[in-house]
């Protein structure tokens, strides 16, 4: 089995395109997936399953939303070790830094291929943000509310899913995927 983590962009915002998340976590049981968790209610699961192409899994969950709550969510899956990958590549000294103003903006295309990519940096002063392989790792000083960056970072134009997680999320993604996977081990 493998472990997995899931980000839905965009729901349980303002009361809007709710998900409830013990429905998330039987939707993907109903899929075929293993053990599975959420975390916080901004849509943000883990589960395991067979090895697969996340693209694969990502299609079927989009559909299974749909259907169960009528109303489609762009979805994002990423593989254990992707996410990993992704934490280890933040550029920022994030330890140094507050976990809720440093963002990832996961994405299903190369980052150098979001239009901010080649924008000059100082555009969007004090913001500041990193290119990496398929994410964009921004930091916001005065936090990300207001900020014209974090407005353009959520627009990578044409079919490109973009979700954001911020630094905290992200690492609670990797320790509870590290511990499906521990779990799985032991079973």
């Amino acid at each position: 089995m493998a472990t997995y983590a899931a980000l839905l962009r965009g729901i349980n915002v303002g009361g809007h395109r709710k998900v409830p998340m013990a429905e998330l976590r039987q939707l993907l049981t109903e899929l075929g997936h293993g053990a599975a968790g959420t975390y916080l209610q901004s849509g943000n699961a883990v589960f395991t399953a067979p090895a697969a192409d996340p693209a694969t899994l990502t299609g079927a969950l989009e559909d299974a939303v749909a259907e169960r709550f009528g109303f489609r969510v762009d979805c994002l899956v990423l593989g254990r070790a992707e996410l990993r990958a992704a934490v280890e590549r933040c550029p920022f000294p994030a330890a140094e830094l507050d976990p809720a103003k440093l963002v990832v903006v996961f994405l299903t295309r190369p980052a150098a291929d979001h239009p901010v990519a080649g924008s000059d940096p100082a555009r969007w002063a004090p913001d500041e943000f990193r290119v990496g392989e398929r994410e964009l790792f921004a930091w916001f000083p005065g936090g990300m509310g207001r900020s014209k960056l974090g407005e353009a970072l959520s627009r990578p134009g044409g079919d490109v899913v973009a979700t954001a997680r911020n630094w905290r999320t992200v690492t609670a993604l990797v320790s509870l995927t590290d511990q499906l996977a521990a779990d799985d081990r032991s079973a």
